[in-house]
């Protein structure tokens, strides 16, 4: 992988993480994180919505599109509601 390449896989999970974070909290609202909350909130929720995917329906993050987008939001709803209960 190139260096550029690499540098706009990095914008593109912020650019994902935003729009993931930022549509969590639209369904969900009470996460008071501003712009860098949202990007870390929906980076955390793609981690964790592919991992339970990929553990239980064999269904993970693999790229940009709208089953990655569900999953990952999906990753996001369970980090709104943990982070919640601690």
């Amino acid at each position: 992988m190139k260096r550029g390449e690499k540098n706009m896989n990095i914008i593109y999970w912020l650019i994902f993480g935003l729009i993931v974070g930022g549509i969590a909290n639209f369904i969900s609202p009470g996460f008071r994180g501003g712009i860098i909350g949202s990007i870390i909130l929906g980076v955390i929720g793609a981690v964790v919505g592919g991992y339970l995917g990929q553990m239980f329906f064999n269904v993970g993050v693999t790229g940009f599109n709208l089953v990655s987008f569900a999953v990952a939001i999906a990753g996001a709803l369970i980090v709104l509601f943990v982070s919640r209960l601690i």
